[in-house]
């Protein structure tokens, strides 16, 4: 079998290897001859642009009607119907942009040749008279319920995001919320007595909420902790997303504590805000070889050994530790709440 290949000679005109078919022969639509059909089309865009309205009025009063703070069913419920509203709100919009652009604007293609950047000016006005026939041909002007029905879908689809936001706004930042967690609190079922006869939060799993033991927690293991009894709790997501640690158990000889911290570690094992104080992500990856903690979210680094101090990244704030003792029981309690608050600096805690 030959390999030869033919080559044309220089300066030879290369022949067409394919014929240009050019466009295909323009089929009509029904909407384009019978008004009716057009009509038609006209009622169901606007039914579908009526639903997308009503979904973000939707979205607005789950919103306000459903509180986020009295179960978890409250907060299931909260959030379902509001994605929904926000879900069905923005598909409407988009699924009668189609039908509009398919059923009633014009569907022949128009072929431009290309041009250098700057068109001719005779060019450029063959342009901007095909814009404005595009604009003519969309109808809009002449059918003034699909322009009322989609200003008004457009106006309100941004409420359910927007309402949100302002209603969230404000608060107690530098005393409330933050600055206390449930780690302070200790009801007798889920705490333990230290020596001086003092009740103590005792510290458990995430998620199982099982006590831990000293002796359970091993050089270079990692905990996930939650305060014992979190479960019970009315307002469970809210508190979770304040009072979770991270444990660890390190040499004792590497820790570098200050002599007003030495008693906030027992053996080593050492416990601190999983917050970022960065911009508040879970702060969950430990290095075990170089006793670092890292943050997913912006690479945040804190060294476990010297106080969760940052050494690379973002973060401006160490992470604010736990103090923890064991209890007459041998369960490892919150000897108390944080000192600071917890999560991202802000205009009242910058340092």
């Amino acid at each position: 079998m030959s390999t030869e290949q033919h080559v044309a000679p220089r300066g030879a005109q290369e022949p067409e290897l394919f014929e240009n078919p050019g466009l295909e022969e323009h089929r009509g639509r029904l909407a384009d001859t019978d008004p009716r059909a057009a009509k038609r089309n006209e009622r169901i865009i606007a039914l579908i642009l009526l639903i997308s309205a009503l979904a973000s009025i939707g979205a607005i009063v789950a919103y306000v009607a459903i509180p986020l703070d009295d179960t978890r069913e409250s907060v299931r419920y909260s959030t379902l119907f509001l994605g929904l509203g926000l879900g069905v709100g923005m598909l409407g919009i988009g699924v009668a942009a189609i039908h509009w652009s398919k059923t009633l604007m014009s569907n022949v293609e128009y072929v431009e040749e290309r041009h250098p950047q700057r068109s001719d000016d005779e060019t450029r006005q063959v342009a901007g008279d095909m814009m404005r026939h595009g604009v003519e041909d969309s109808g809009i002007g002449r059918r003034p319920l699909l322009k009322g029905a989609a200003v008004g879908a457009v106006a309100l689809a941004p409420l359910p995001y927007l309402v949100p936001f302002v209603g969230n706004l404000g608060g107690d930042w530098n005393t409330g919320a933050f600055r206390h967690t449930i780690w302070g609190e200790t009801p007798e079922e889920f705490s333990g007595t230290l020596p001086d006869g003092t009740r103590a939060r005792r510290l458990a799993r995430d998620p199982d909420d099982t006590p831990i033991r000293a002796s359970d927690v091993t050089i270079g293991s990692v905990f996930h902790v939650i305060p014992h009894g979190l479960n019970e709790e009315e307002h469970f997501y809210e508190e979770k997303a304040k009072a979770v640690v991270l444990m660890v158990r390190m040499d004792p000889d590497i820790l570098k504590e200050p002599a007003e911290k030495a008693d906030w570690s027992y053996n080593g094992i050492v416990a601190y805000s999983k917050i970022c104080t960065h911009v508040g992500c879970p702060v969950a990856l430990y290095e075990q070889q170089t006793h670092h903690l890292l943050c997913p979210c912006h690479q945040s680094t804190f060294d476990m050994t010297d106080q969760a101090k940052v050494v690379f990244g973002p973060a401006k704030r160490p992470l604010p530790q736990l103090p923890i003792a064991v209890d007459d029981e041998g369960y490892l309690v919150a000897r108390a709440d944080f000192d600071e608050p917890i999560g991202p600096s802000y205009w009242e805690r910058l340092t």
